[in-house]
């Protein structure tokens, strides 16, 4: 059976200036995003969650600059229940393994706060099997509001081989996102990634980080954003966040690392409207390909982008038509 750890927890961060003036349970769905709103409202209330050290309400507004304290109680230990009605969808499925599609908002595995719900309860529901391995069965992971294609190994023998395929680098994993500014070419991000020593839930492009390499490549250009495509060379945590950021590219939405919710000159209302109302990553992982570790051919596994991805690129591709001279 898979078990969540059984300790106390503690995590901490510190409020943007961009997020000054927002309601404290917004901002800390956005800074401790592996949680629901709902747990973080009643940690609030608990006095869990504290502000520069004094407890708060969930409706009250930061300034910026304040320093958020999560300190969560021992949690009772209980095993990874197997739920219904989570939504994704299953691209294939054989012995060896299941593709899926993991729709943006859904959490990958279950943690302190946030037993229920999550992808992995989904899994055990589909396949109770997947009970008997690690993670029930999860190689790797997206982050909550990432959408997009995963494996999930279905026995013990195909677990260790794509464990192995991933560490080798054998393993393709191609992304799609929109990004802030207009990106002039593509380029070959090569530099380590490690904690952000002054935000710990964010990571940072420092030297005594660990190797990190992404292929950034062009796909379509717009009055003040790009469309890129992104091909992972290493997994490091938020490696496509943070390198794109650290080229002064944040993904649209990405508040956490620095996106402001850039416009072009004279934008129509259709893109303001789009811009301010998305409000997670425009991530999504688009391709997975790998060698299937029983047939040993070669598989390949592809899923469009969401909804709210496309409505956003139609909304750029018409402000550019527009726009043109």
């Amino acid at each position: 059976m898979n078990y969540p750890l059984n300790k106390e927890f503690t995590c901490s961060a510190v409020i943007p200036p961009e997020l000054s003036g927002e309601r404290f349970d917004k901002i800390a769905a956005q800074l401790f995003d592996q949680y629901s709103r709902s747990v973080l409202k009643k940690w609030i209330q608990e006095g869990a969650l504290r502000v520069d050290g004094q407890a708060i309400r969930a409706k009250d507004k930061a300034s910026g600059g304040e320093k958020l304290d999560l300190e969560v109680p021992q949690e009772k230990e209980i095993p990874w229940a197997a739920e219904s009605g989570i939504e994704f969808s299953v691209l294939y499925e054989d012995d060896e393994l299941l593709v899926i599609n993991k729709p943006a908002g859904l959490v990958v595995h279950p943690g302190a706060g946030n037993w229920e719900g999550t992808l992995i309860n989904g899994l055990l529901a589909h396949r109770p099997a997947l009970d008997q391995l690690p993670r029930a069965g999860l190689v790797h992971r997206l982050d909550k509001d990432t959408s997009g294609v995963m494996v999930v190994a279905a026995n013990r023998l195909a677990h260790g081989a794509l464990v192995a395929a991933i560490q080798a680098r054998d393993v393709g994993r191609q992304y799609c996102a929109l990004v802030e500014r207009v990106l002039v070419s593509g380029r070959d991000i090569e530099a380590p990634i490690g904690r952000d020593p002054h935000q710990p839930l964010r990571q940072a492009v420092r030297e005594d980080g660990k190797y990190a390499f992404t292929k950034v490549r062009v796909a379509s250009r717009y009055r003040s954003h790009t469309e890129i495509t992104a091909k992972l060379l290493t997994g490091r945590t938020h490696q496509i966040r943070v390198h794109l950021a650290s080229i002064g590219h944040p993904l649209v939405g990405d508040r956490r690392y620095g996106a402001r919710g850039r416009l072009p000159n004279a934008p129509t209302k259709l893109l303001i409207a789009q811009i301010q109302q998305f409000s997670r990553q425009a991530l999504h992982a688009q391709r997975l390909s790998f060698v299937h570790p029983a047939s040993a051919k070669n598989v390949r596994f592809e899923a469009p982008p969401p909804v709210d991805y496309l409505q956003l690129k139609t909304a750029l591709e018409e402000d550019a038509s527009l726009h043109k001279a």
